[in-house]
């Protein structure tokens, strides 16, 4: 996306409910959607929003206290590494959780707080993990995870099938989801054809086995193999 293109485009005006979960407005959680909105295309937007929305579901659903600013701030920073501004070496979810702690140090959160928030964002595809860290990381997995898959995975304690059917209506037109079983592969994709070696050992590898050319993932088998131990 050129500074044209994000220039000319007009910030969505957000409700200040959506399915029953309150949207922050504060100037911190302002500053992020704006953040988010002036670097990614409209459907990574929509998901990072939907991801606030479904995480705050399942917090109602689960008896899940948190913070919601924290939340709110941590789910629509979660995908910043899948942007052309904040791609670096490291694995996606990394370098968006850098991006976010940065963010939250330039306005004078406390360490702890970017700590929080890098988890958060560093976790969120970690199936089996994230879930069982604070309330605020968990949250961004599972309302990550309902989005994309309809599922945080396992243990899956909370699906859309959950969800009213006016409930998934009242999101689903308000953010729709502009293709996003196709187009966040595409953009898992175009990172991965910069930094192939990110994909090792997670989620990403079968998103690479299909869209990288010539991409192959070492087996733990044969990493061990390969140590140079002779047992």
């Amino acid at each position: 996306m050129t500074t044209t293109q994000s220039a000319v485009r007009s910030l969505p005006r957000l409700p200040k409910e959506l399915a029953g979960v309150r949207i922050p407005d504060s100037r911190l959680a302002v500053e992020a959607t704006e953040l988010v909105w002036e670097c990614s295309e409209e459907l990574l937007f929509n998901h990072c929003v939907r991801t606030y929305v479904f995480g705050g579901l399942a917090a109602q659903k689960l008896g899940i206290a948190h913070d919601v600013e924290l939340f709110y701030v941590a789910a629509m920073l979660h995908d910043l590494g899948l942007t052309a501004r904040f791609t670096g070496p490291e694995r996606f979810e990394v370098d968006g959780a850098n991006a976010a702690r940065a963010f939250l140090l330039e306005r004078g959160a406390s360490e702890r707080t970017a700590a929080l928030i890098w988890d958060a964002i560093a976790l969120h595809t970690s199936v089996g993990i994230a879930h069982l860290k604070e309330p605020e990381v968990a949250l961004v997995h599972l309302g990550a995870g309902l989005d994309v898959v309809g599922s945080p995975g396992n243990p899956a304690t909370v699906t859309v099938r959950d969800f009213p059917e006016k409930t998934m209506s009242d999101i689903l037109e308000t953010l729709p989801r502009l293709g996003l079983i196709k187009g966040l592969p595409a953009l898992f994709a175009k990172i991965l054809e910069k930094k192939p070696h990110t994909a090792y050992f997670n989620m990403m590898a079968d998103v690479a086995r299909k869209h990288v050319p010539g991409f192959h993932e070492p087996t733990l088998t044969e990493v061990m193999a390969a140590s140079g131990y002779a047992d």
